[in-house]
């Protein structure tokens, strides 16, 4: 045996002798077992399989979206119709405003509407906010109903049945609920629905929001101008209205369809004409 890099080794028996002549080649690597390697085999693996996209996990958001339109398409036409309709009566009642005080006929108020974080909203309902204000901020359009103090302007407040602020034109104007009718107009623009949660002031909203840990949940729907707790409510005048109020919200919204929205609508009518509930 020759040691030449590798082990090899010859026997056999010379052809000349009449035999066989048998040759033998071991190559040893390592601990082999003297035969020859077999170049190594390929494995095929099968890819691993696609996320299976179940169509029952995916019925409910698109049933959600799909009614969520239905609502929306709903209350803008509602709202389109009503503009038109009571055009007359809005120039009448902002006459009234402007004879029966001094100051604007339109009461802006900044308020808190839509929470679209992390949920499946439309596109143009999306909005980044650098502060948590609990939704995006909307400034929101009333007939104004109270006198134009400078001094109670930044000092949000709810008001009273008989509060001193209100003018006389205001008081008729609360009761009908008819100084809600510009609202009409943030519906067209997408602040709002005319059936939804009633929006508040950020600064009432932020302490609400602490005494009523379910109160952010009222923000999964864009706001309205009526509301399921406004048809069976009045005006809110102390925490435990709001907490009534709120678990109405919710009640509405885990129910929200466009014909909940109609029903709602046609309830709206006997509050304003007969004062029940509040808007």
């Amino acid at each position: 045996m020759t040691r030449i890099g590798v082990h090899e080794g010859v026997s056999g028996r010379d052809q000349t002798n009449g035999g066989t002549a048998m040759l033998i080649v071991i190559r040893k690597r390592g601990r082999g077992t003297g035969k020859a390697p077999s170049p190594p085999r390929t494995r095929w693996r099968r890819p691993p399989p696609r996320p299976r996209r179940d169509v029952w996990t995916t019925l409910p958001f698109r049933r959600d979206e799909g009614r969520a339109r239905a609502r929306r398409v709903l209350n803008v036409v509602v709202a389109a119709v009503l503009l038109v309709g009571v055009a007359p009566l809005m120039l009448l009642i902002a006459l009234a405003v402007r004879l029966s005080s001094p100051g604007p006929i339109l009461f802006v108020q900044v308020r808190v509407g839509l929470d679209s974080r992390g949920r499946r909203v439309p596109a143009a309902f999306a909005h980044r906010r650098t502060r948590d204000h609990g939704g995006r901020l909307f400034r929101m359009y009333k007939f104004r109903t109270m006198v134009a103090a400078k001094d109670l302007k930044n000092r949000p407040q709810w008001a009273s049945a008989n509060d001193s602020r209100i003018t006389s034109v205001g008081r008729i104007l609360r009761k009908t609920r008819l100084d809600e009718l510009p609202q009409l107009v943030n519906v067209l623009k997408g602040d709002m629905n005319i059936v939804g949660p009633r929006p508040e002031q950020p600064e009432i909203f932020r302490k609400l929001r602490q005494e009523i840990p379910e109160y952010p949940e009222r923000q999964r729907v864009l706001p309205g101008i009526t509301g399921w707790a406004q048809v069976n409510r009045h005006y809110d005048r102390c925490i435990a209205d709001v907490r009534r109020k709120v678990a109405l919200d919710l009640e509405y919204i885990d129910r929200q369809s466009a014909l909940e929205d109609f029903r709602i609508m046609l309830r709206t009518f006997p509050v304003m004409f007969f004062h029940k509930g509040a808007v």
